[in-house]
């Protein structure tokens, strides 16, 4: 009976990319994605809780719910928000693996639930809070790898 072991390629130490200015401009570009992303989601909610309940039953109801939402301060700055936290993550997507950047990035979980709790006067039960925790601790062991592991081909 012969045993066939089966060979992963080795990633050389010259092959991984993990300088200080790649690290200190994505670490920068994802502060921005964490801060962004989660305000602009607070601030349409807040937007569109204070527009109400929208049942569009009549074409005349959708049209005022349009023109509320068109002239809704929060609303416009939530999509300003978003707008910005999607430049970031197109540019950091561009140089950093996807691996690192979206669990790098899972500390908005922890930013969502600080606005919702504080902007939006929602209750976050501490079994949430825990959640968020949890969360933070896994950011923390993904942050301590390099943010880009392989050669451009």
């Amino acid at each position: 009976m012969s045993s066939t072991r089966v060979l992963e390629p080795e990633i050389s130490p010259q092959r991984l990319k993990s300088p200080v200015r790649l690290h200190g401009k994505t670490l920068l570009l994802i502060f921005l994605m964490v801060i962004f992303g989660p305000l602009g989601n607070v601030l349409l909610g807040k937007g569109m809780k204070g527009i109400g309940d929208v049942t569009a039953r009549a074409r005349t109801e959708g049209f005022e719910v349009f023109v509320k939402v068109m002239t809704s301060g929060p609303i416009w700055l939530g999509v300003s928000s978003l707008l910005a936290f999607f430049v970031a993550y197109m540019l950091v997507l561009s140089w950093a693996d996807y691996s690192y950047v979206q669990p790098a990035s899972s500390v908005a979980y922890a930013v969502v639930a600080i606005l919702s709790h504080f902007l939006l006067h929602e209750f976050i039960s501490p079994v949430r809070w825990a959640g968020v925790l949890i969360i933070c601790f896994g950011v923390a062991v993904v942050g301590h790898t390099p943010p880009r592991t392989t050669e451009r081909n």
